[in-house]
């Protein structure tokens, strides 16, 4: 049995619909929506209120993989996964970061935990991996849209910031960080983005990991807005004295005014400089979604039946240094929710 916990918002709906032909157990703290994200005779609801001790013990209990779909990230950190772990589950969080898998350190007994198996961080440090067949001089990231964003992932994206988490304006060069050597790009035109788009740097530490482990000689990765409403109510929230989250409404609303000017969609946009160009190898990979969300479920899923079929050996991990890239953007290439993939 796998259970998927916060079954009953986005990302949670599309692990349980991912997952159908398993045996699920769906939780969520309200069990009509846990029962409503219940579409198959094999799903079962659970009221479960992942801060209670008891009820998240019994919520893990009897299953072989739990799939946290709930958040604040920030909040959440290893506390499922050490109670999946305690009830001998494995783990796969479709949130989590470096932050989260340093507090749980090593997984007692022959369990895996892997954490950041979404969209960013997750796809976002897996899939250059294909354009990596070689050494790379520079490899360029650009991932955005426009998409709505909800209460909870506004909190996740006011507070997780820090150096286990990122560093804005920096470049990796040369085996290090960077600090200030970019600027952001206002209207520019990148592959696969809808009309004029801003781009702003930041090195977050699944690309500096990323650029470590490859040896790629300069590293850029930038988080791209199709308007700036967004980074602006972000900068507004990070130079207040007060509290963060009553910044909420703001970030809420400016994801509000992306959607009204594009309409949904996201993109990711990857682009390699071999050392040593080789014909026929690939430089450029895109990929399109229309739901940046629904996605990371997709690749939620994905990774739990690679945990349950033994592909991911026991530990600790992040998706993105631990999951099959190949194999992923082919199972990706099938899914409804991507509407465009080019390997150029």
């Amino acid at each position: 049995m796998i259970g998927v916990l916060g079954g009953a918002g986005t990302v949670g709906r599309v692990v349980a619909d991912r997952l159908g032909a398993h045996t699920l157990r769906v939780g969520g703290r309200a069990l009509d929506r846990a029962a409503a994200a219940c579409t198959t005779p094999d799903s079962t609801p659970m009221r479960v209120d992942l801060h209670d001790p008891h009820s998240l013990a019994e919520f893990c209990s009897g299953c072989e993989v739990v799939v946290n779909c709930a958040g604040p990230s920030y909040q959440v950190l290893d506390l499922v996964a050490r109670a999946a772990l305690t009830a001998g589950a494995h783990y796969v969080d479709a949130a989590g970061d470096l932050v989260a898998l340093d507090a749980l350190g090593d997984p007692p007994g022959h369990r895996a935990a892997v954490f950041s198996a979404g969209l960013m961080p997750g796809l976002s440090g897996l899939l250059p991996r294909l354009l990596a067949t070689g050494p790379l001089a520079r490899l360029d990231i650009y991932v955005g849209g426009a998409a709505r964003i909800g209460e909870l992932s506004a909190v996740d994206a006011l507070l997780t910031r820090g150096p286990r988490f990122g560093l804005a304006l920096a470049a990796w060069r040369d085996g290090e960080i960077v600090p200030g050597a970019l600027k952001p790009l206002r209207s520019v035109s990148l592959p696969g983005f809808r009309g004029q788009v801003h781009a702003w740097p930041f090195l977050s530490a699944e690309t500096s990991r990323l650029a470590a482990e490859l040896d790629i000689g300069e590293l850029r990765n930038h988080t791209v807005y199709v308007t700036e409403s967004v980074p602006r109510a972000l900068a507004a929230a990070w130079a207040d004295d007060g509290p963060l989250e009553r910044h909420v409404p703001e970030v809420v609303a400016a994801a509000e005014a992306d959607l009204a000017a594009t309409g949904p969609y996201y993109t990711m946009l990857f682009q390699a400089v071999p050392r040593d160009p080789v014909p026929g190898v690939p430089r450029r990979l895109i990929l399109r979604t229309p739901d940046s969300y629904a996605l990371s479920g997709v690749v939620a899923a994905l990774t739990a039946i690679d945990v349950l079929d033994g592909r991911i050996k026991p530990g600790a991990h992040l998706a993105a240094e631990v999951l099959d890239p190949s194999a992923v953007l082919d199972r990706l290439r099938s899914d409804p929710l991507v509407t465009g993939v080019e390997l150029l």
